[in-house]
Parts: C-alpha cells; structure tokens; sequence
C-alpha cells in the first residue's frame, strides 16, 4: 500500500475513481468482498486484436484472490493466461427507484469493477480453486459431488486474478425527485428487487433416491 493511502482508499487508482456520482465510490477492500461474496456471476471483458468481448462467467473469491474456471479450449481462457489487461464487473441489482419524473428515475444496486490480469494456476492450488468456486455458488455441494478425475482436470483451465485495483459503487434509498416535481401526483418510491432460490427439482434421470441435502432445503418460514 502506498504511504499516501489509507484503509478507506487501497484498491484506488486513476483507472478505478469514480467521475460520476463520486461520493457513491467505495474503494476499501472489506466493501469490495461483501458485494463479491453476495454473488457469483461476473462479467469478464477482454481485447483481442482490437475486438472488444464481454464474457459473463461464475468466480469464485478466496481472501484478495478471484478465481475463474473454462474449458481449456475456451477463448476467453486461452487469451487471459496471457496476461492481458481484463476488466472483471459484478452487479447487484436491488430496488427500481420510481421518481415523479421520467428523468429521476434509478436503481437501486451495489456493484464492483476489479482491473488487473490474470494468471494460469497449476498443480495443487488448481483443484483447491475448484472447490473455492465450487463453494462460492452453493457452500456443501463439494463434499457430495465426485471430484474431478484427471481427463477433466486437464481439459479445464483455472486462472487466479488478485484484488489489487478496484472500486464499488452503491445506491441506495428513495428517488432524488426536483423540488418542483414532488406535488406531481404520481406514486414515487422503491420496488425492491430480490434474487431467491425456489423449490428444488430432482432429476428423472437418477438412479437412486437419495434425499433432498440440507443445503437445498427451503428456508423455514
């Protein structure tokens, strides 16, 4: 961390500071993972010969370490174990704010933009990130699964990316309506929007009942 950074501004850079809406800039670490850790769908955006891709991926996070996996035959995973600059973004989607005005209106969301490279991870660390993404998406699901035999293995590519360069950007609460707008008559306020999992679906093609895992089990009440 450089000397003249504090705890509040570490993951800051040029590339990363807000110019829009400033104040709703995040730049501390511990803001950064908490929106992370509430999902575990990326975008992954990349240049190859000056094309532009935006590819959406599941990561999975372990401390300051993101982890992405592919086929290795994938063309996202071949062009970043090269190390080329890529841009990583998460969105998290939670109110429509509905304004008096068609102009005021917004969202509600809480979001992260991570800059860096990537790099290709190997031997024991590659199967230990497996099982980190694997426990990001539904924590318990490693333990019942067959692990990866070796053919598998081999034909999936893991990359690591460090948390070193990042910012989140919040917003949150009612709409921001003019003055002028706020006797219009019409109804303004926050629809909150709630990602849920719903009632799990076994599949007809199993062989064996095998009871439905605590994992999965419906939220009581």
């Amino acid at each position: 961390m450089k000397a003249t950074q504090t705890a509040t501004d570490e993951l800051k850079t040029n590339r990363v500071r807000l110019r829009r809406r400033p104040t709703r800039g995040h730049y501390d670490y511990e803001t950064v993972a908490s929106i992370l850790d509430a999902t575990f769908l990326c975008h992954i955006g990349f240049t190859v010969d000056d094309q532009p891709f935006v590819i959406p991926t599941s990561f999975g996070r372990d401390g300051r370490r993101l982890y992405v996996h592919g086929s290795a035959a994938s063309r996202m995973l071949k062009q970043l174990k090269t190390s080329i600059p890529l841009c990583l973004t998460v969105t998290l989607l939670d109110g429509l704010v509905l304004a008096r005005s068609a102009f005021n209106h917004s969202m509600n969301y809480r979001s992260v933009v991570v800059l860096g490279s990537a790099s290709l991870v190997e031997g024991d660390e590659k199967l230990t990130a497996l099982k980190i993404m694997s426990e990001h998406i539904l924590k318990g699901r490693w333990d019942d699964v067959r692990l990866p035999n070796a053919k598998e293995m081999k034909a999936t590519s893991v990359l690591a990316l460090d948390i070193e360069e990042a910012s989140a950007k919040i917003r949150s609460g009612p709409p921001l309506d003019d003055d002028e707008d706020l006797d219009f008559p019409c109804w303004a306020g926050v629809l909150p929007i709630v990602q849920t999992t719903g009632q799990p679906v076994p599949d007809p093609g199993s062989r064996s009942e095998t009871p439905l895992p605590d994992y999965l089990m419906p939220p009581k009440g």
